[in-house]
């Protein structure tokens, strides 16, 4: 997957904004103000960084060795970094759906109810 599929699998979540808070060359998206995601433009292979279950997180890395790692600058119980283009599309694809879903959950009820009515 490359940087544009990844862009418009992030901005077809509900709710989903994108900015540069970091330098141009790291592009973040948000869902009701909430990181769940960056990608980076200058980075090669393409890569990304996306919230994970700390135990799924440490699963992943093991499981895809050099492909999936603690993200950088980030706390990787957390976070992972992924290589976009030497993983599986389904596995970006549900990897940035269980981002997002921990974002929205982690999200006050004021915040989850403006986010339905969206």
């Amino acid at each position: 997957m490359g940087v544009e599929e990844f862009r418009a699998l992030c901005l077809s979540q509900k709710g989903t904004t994108e900015e540069f808070p970091f330098g141009p060359e790291n592009l973040v998206y948000k869902v009701m103000g909430k990181m769940f995601a960056m990608v980076s433009l200058d980075r090669i292979p393409a890569q990304c960084n996306l919230k994970c279950d700390p135990q799924r997180a440490m699963d992943l890395r093991e499981q895809y060795d050099g492909t999936i790692f603690g993200a950088y600058h980030m706390n990787k119980q957390h976070w992972n970094t992924l290589l976009l283009n030497r993983l599986p599309p389904p596995l970006v694809v549900e990897l940035t759906e269980h981002s997002y879903g921990l974002v929205v959950a982690g999200l006050t009820k004021k915040q989850r109810e403006q986010l339905e009515s969206i």
